[in-house]
């Protein structure tokens, strides 16, 4: 797709060097932005921008969003913000939930009030899917939500929070994409936090017997990054003053278990290495803080933005699994 008007807008993207945002930095430069990129490389890895570390358009500040002063530099004179910065992960946040509070609601905090500060056009920030804590409805519909299961889901419904006030109270425009389950080229397989895809395709390329939490049934709406980027600058873009201080399901509308799911890696992956269709597949314990099923209605988006997701399931793994068998 074609986003002409981001042509020479300057469009900061907090935790640029992440998976998401380095991918959001990568699109933004095709479109002819000039894109600065924000990242502390607590998570993100500088590896991620070596396609673009030389381009005239983009400007790297190392600096972390818990610091205000650091906050306002980046937003300085841009148009935009592309806020991906935060500590991810639901086992994570409920090991250390001072640190996930700190970033990203401090970190947030500080975020809205240096764009505010700035000015900005937009404040498009990257919101969760665990938002919808024990809610059991299906599909997940924006305006009904449960109780959080996480420190992590806590901290992410607390943005959305912020994000309509900073928007009654100052007049910033905000869009949050709540985010469920993106997986593509350049998310880290390492670490003990990784997410499921990247982790299960480096244990099966190294012959190793993937862990299933649980008995493998609970099932997940899988998004493959280019709908996210699609969602994002669609979410910069619009011009429908409606379409704008809403948050947004950013997923692909269908769900896959996490059995299915495995298989559907193993199968790709075969066709590399056939002994990997041989691998033993393990089960251990449910995890704490997993809600069971998540699926989501794309409906608003299909509305008010005019999202169109390209890939499903299987396709996004085609692509995902030939780019780590290319760099890994």
């Amino acid at each position: 797709m074609n986003y002409t008007s981001l042509k020479n807008k300057k469009v900061l993207v907090t935790g640029g060097a992440g998976f998401i945002g380095s991918n959001l930095c990568e699109e933004l430069l095709n479109q002819h932005a000039k894109v600065t990129c924000l990242d502390n490389f607590a998570t993100g890895h500088k590896h991620n921008l070596d396609a673009i570390i030389d381009n005239a358009d983009f400007t790297l500040i190392e600096g972390d969003i818990r610091d205000l002063d650091t906050c306002h530099k980046a937003c300085k004179d841009q148009d935009y913000v592309l806020h991906e910065a935060a500590l991810g992960s639901v086992p994570r946040s409920i090991n250390d939930p001072i640190t996930s509070n700190e970033v990203n609601v401090n970190g947030f905090l500080n975020m809205l009030v240096a764009a505010r500060d700035a000015e900005v056009k937009r404040f498009v920030y990257a919101a969760s899917s665990s938002t919808y804590g024990d809610s059991e409805n299906l599909p997940k519909v924006e305006h009904v939500i449960g109780k959080p299961l996480s420190p992590y889901a806590i901290t992410k419904y607390v943005n959305e929070l912020y994000a309509d006030i900073f928007n009654n109270a100052y007049g910033l425009n905000t869009i949050g994409l709540r985010y469920f389950n993106v997986f593509g080229r350049k998310q880290d397989p390492n670490g003990a936090y990784a997410a499921v895809i990247p982790k299960f395709v480096i244990q099966l390329m190294n012959h190793e017997s993937p862990v299933i939490n649980g008995d493998g049934t609970y099932s997940r709406d899988f998004t493959y990054i280019d709908n996210v980027i699609q969602m994002n600058l669609l979410a910069l873009t619009a011009e429908n003053k409606e379409a704008v201080n809403q948050v947004y399901n950013t997923a692909v509308g269908d769900r896959t278990t996490i059995v299915e799911l495995t298989q559907l890696l193993k199968k790709n992956l075969a066709k590399y290495d056939a002994k990997i269709a041989e691998v033993e597949i393990k089960h251990g314990p449910n995890r704490a803080g997993d809600i069971p099923h998540s699926l989501a209605s794309i409906e608003k988006a299909k509305e008010k933005l005019g999202y169109d997701p390209q890939f499903k399931i299987e396709a996004g793994i085609g692509e995902a699994v030939d780019w780590y068998w290319e760099n890994l």
